[in-house]
């Protein structure tokens, strides 16, 4: 199958292409290459939550879920940036490592009321130019779930400020369960189903 014959939008010559779970998982080499060339820094801090063995691994256990979502951003046939997510279900481990409940209730889940945006990333060469926030919204854009969540780091200020300023607030924090994983923000935000 061409990995790019249903090409849902073009933005400045930009091409955004969506991708299921087990699509995904056979696209696992340029999910990898996306990451090397987005988190240069942060792999070669030694961090070993960001090393691309983590990365890989987390990533091969979230493909792993049926309702993986991936949206791949291509410029001339390379892919330069991507984002993934899905529905929270009943038995999620999202929520495992959260601080403090918000609210009453805030992490019942029933796999339509939230969406994970667990990543979003952009290669170092091709940021700046608004792919990131345009990925965002391809991912977004499909979505039936009420709402959707997001995890950051509160010293990463350049994609906090983003966030924040596309519409996400933050309501809690967590650490999850991942080896060497850091405390988190959680950041959530309402998804309107009226402009869909």
């Amino acid at each position: 199958m061409n990995q790019q014959a249903n090409i849902p939008r073009r933005a400045n010559e930009v091409n955004f292409s969506r991708f299921d779970a087990a699509q995904a998982r056979r696209l696992r080499s340029t999910v990898e290459a996306v990451y090397t060339h987005s988190y240069v820094a942060a792999i070669t801090s030694g961090d070993p939550f960001d090393s691309i063995e983590a990365f890989m691994h987390r990533f091969d256990s979230y493909a792993s879920q049926s309702n993986f979502d991936l949206v791949v951003a291509y410029r001339d046939g390379e892919a330069i940036g991507q984002a993934w997510g899905w529905p929270l279900t009943e038995h999620t481990q999202w929520w495992t490592g959260l601080l403090a409940e918000p609210e009453p209730d805030f992490t019942h889940e029933d796999g339509n009321r939230t969406f994970a945006l667990s990543e979003i990333m952009v290669s170092r060469e091709w940021t700046g130019r608004g792919i990131a926030h345009a990925l965002h919204n391809e991912l977004l854009s499909a979505r039936t779930e009420s709402r959707a969540t997001l995890l950051v780091e509160p010293e990463n200020t350049t994609a906090y400020r983003a966030y924040l300023h596309w519409g996400w607030r933050k309501v809690a924090q967590l650490r999850p369960r991942w080896d060497h994983a850091p405390t988190f923000d959680v950041l959530i935000l309402t998804l309107d189903k009226k402009n869909r």
